[in-house]
């Protein structure tokens, strides 16, 4: 066993035991209440016969049973794959043998989603498993931090998504991150709106049993309600991406937050110069993130202060972490000259599941090759030009043309697809495919919409496709997408 912790919740309910921790739909959950639930479920669990060293999927949304479950899982030490619930039953189906899932746990509204899984292993509803009569609760004293705790898959640029490991020490080193660039503060309150199947929303809740800190959990996204839970609740800490923060720049109008809110975190990108001088206005601090998945949540932030002076920038490398910009040899390169975002720090990813080869590649001598290009200015604040290359970012999801090509192009009647993401004024992108259609084949936009929604979730779906005679690719067949940019804006076809 290498570096330990005590048990984080464990030891959060014997410190401040009757502090609130969670509050969802008018019911406030003390740290104990938190914990003793957390337990129970643990004991319906180990009476299951699931335990350390036993991976479990869920299939959750917003809700606070979710968030105890997750807590029971962590403490059991069992491995837990969170699925994100917009994916279909074929997506969902892939990631779970991949992961080699023991078992699926699922909240009653997804139970025809569960119970179209393709796979044959144990599943059991929220309702169900609060049923089971529970054993003895066998809960770790301890966690090791370099044991994995969790389990998120994020789409590849090319083939099927990988699922990215993340310890207990990478969950711990991103909280220590967050609050050694934020602060903590005695009333800090957190709401989470961002779902807790993404990682944005997974590391709200270890922020909150390692800090002490109360989280209100909304369901679902109301811009209406989170003014009034900021003002009725006293938030003082909100993460969103910036179709979020538009929404509720737009219903605020005129008015302003109270000032015992402190910080919006925005992740997603970059926000636009307006959408920054409103918040200026309104006395609004942005702290604008870079980080993903394989960075268990933000890696590097802009402060306020130099949201209009470094417009477009995503700050610096928090404390523990290191942003190095590097050739395609690997060499570091000035500033200023762009290059390969690499970052190396603790709350990095040990690697991708059962890709070793991956693994080796992305992961060397520590540094983690993002795939993102970029460039440090003169003063060290990191400037994101092109994410992972081909990435759509669309409402904070993030969407790779690979993976809608790759079903475009399994139907019979289309020789050739390409993806690309257009500007959306209320998603910030979304996908649009060029087909080239096989000689003889008639009308097929209707057929090619009809097999997504079969195979991909909705907010992968096409919203354009337009038929091409060809796709530009250069003497490596590769895909040009940068030409499809510019047939868009040229209006072509």
């Amino acid at each position: 066993m290498g570096e330990s912790m005590p048990n984080w919740l464990k030891k959060r309910s014997e410190l401040t035991p009757d502090r609130e921790a969670l509050i969802f739909e008018g019911h406030t959950y003390s740290f104990k209440e938190v914990f003793e639930k957390a337990k129970d479920i643990t004991g319906k669990l180990n009476a299951l016969g699931f335990a350390t060293d036993s991976t479990a999927a869920v299939l959750f949304s917003n809700q606070a049973d979710s968030a105890i479950i997750l807590y029971a899982l962590q403490m059991a030490g069992v491995r837990t794959v969170i699925l994100n619930n917009r994916l279909t039953a074929e997506e969902l189906s892939w990631q779970l043998n991949d992961s080699s899932a023991d078992l699926l746990i699922y909240e009653e509204g997804f139970r025809t989603k569960a119970a179209s899984i393709n796979i044959h292993f144990h599943s059991i509803s929220i309702e169900e498993l609060q049923k089971v009569e529970s054993a003895d609760p066998v809960i770790l004293e301890e966690f090791d931090m370099q044991d994995v705790t969790t389990i998120m898959y994020t789409s590849g640029t090319t083939g099927n998504p990988k699922g990215v490991m993340q310890t207990y020490g990478n969950h711990w080193w991103s909280a220590t991150a967050s609050a050694l660039n934020l602060g903590l503060h005695e009333q800090d309150k957190w709401l989470c709106t961002v779902p807790i199947f993404h990682i944005s929303g997974y590391s709200i809740l270890m922020r909150s049993q390692i800090y002490g800190m109360p989280v209100v959990l909304h369901n679902t996204f109301n811009e209406r309600k989170v003014i009034e839970d900021i003002r009725s609740e006293r938030i003082t800490v909100m993460s969103v991406v910036s179709t979020m923060l538009r929404r509720i720049l737009n219903e605020l109008g005129g008015e302003k937050l109270p000032d015992s809110f402190r910080c919006m975190l925005l992740g997603g990108g970059p926000a636009p110069l307006p959408m920054l001088e409103n918040c200026l206005e309104k006395q609004i601090p942005v702290f604008q993130t870079y980080g993903m998945t394989e960075t268990s949540s933000q890696f590097a932030t802009l402060s306020p202060e130099y949201s209009i002076e470094r417009l477009g920038s995503a700050g610096k490398a928090l404390f523990p972490n290191q942003i190095k910009i590097v050739d395609e040899d690997g060499n570091e390169v000035p500033s200023r000259a762009e290059g390969e975002i690499i970052v190396k720090g603790p709350n990095v990813t040990i690697g991708y599941l059962n890709r070793e080869d991956e693994t080796a590649d992305k992961i060397r001598d520590h540094w983690l090759h993002t795939g993102d290009i970029g460039y440090l200015d003169n003063d060290g604040f990191l400037y994101v030009l092109d994410r992972r290359s081909d990435l759509i970012i669309s409402g904070g999801e993030n969407i790779y043309p690979a993976e809608i090509e790759g079903v475009l192009l399994s139907h019979q009647g289309v020789a050739d697809a390409g993806v690309i993401g257009a500007e959306d004024e209320q998603w910030g992108q979304v996908p649009v495919a060029f087909i080239v259609k096989k000689v003889g084949v008639e009308d097929l936009e209707e057929e090619l919409l009809e097999l997504c929604l079969q195979k991909l979730a909705k907010y992968k779906l096409p919203k354009k496709i337009l038929i091409v005679d060809s796709l530009p690719r250069n003497a490596a067949k590769k895909l040009l997408r940068r030409k499809l940019r510019e047939w868009l804006e040229l209006g072509r076809p």
